[in-house]
């Protein structure tokens, strides 16, 4: 099928960055996939509050978000392609801290929030 053996195609030399781009991915898409199926992760490994209302939906959503970002990021590691990398820098030093700091700060599951605007940027 032209399509599995297009998503399975990569470069034989892929450059130290777009690994680490893949590496980072995978790790992505397992936080996503196990937020999705436990919302409650949050609160036992970090000590979040309990949900009140559809809260665990949201972090389901959280979920499948950071799932689809780690897919892309696997993917468009392997292309070998050095804008999508620069891509992922640009993303992660500037706009991961910028919106996920001033929403923890604001009270909104503000330890998750944290940990995710550190991590992000350190995985570079």
């Amino acid at each position: 099928m032209a399509l599995l053996s297009d998503m399975t195609e990569a470069p034989a030399q892929r450059s130290a960055a777009s690994r680490c781009t893949s590496a980072c991915g995978l790790l992505y898409l397992a936080a996503g996939l196990s937020m999705l199926a436990w919302p409650g992760q949050a609160q036992v490994m970090l000590g979040e509050r309990p949900f009140v209302g559809d809260e665990a939906a949201l972090v389901r959503v959280i979920g499948m978000l950071l799932a689809v970002a780690g897919w892309f990021q696997i993917f468009g590691g392997r292309t070998g392609g050095r804008q999508f990398v620069a891509a992922t820098v640009l993303d992660r030093l500037i706009l991961v801290p910028l919106v996920l700091v001033p929403t923890a700060l604001a009270g909104v599951f503000p330890k998750m929030m944290l940990v995710f605007a550190v991590l992000d940027p350190v995985l570079m």
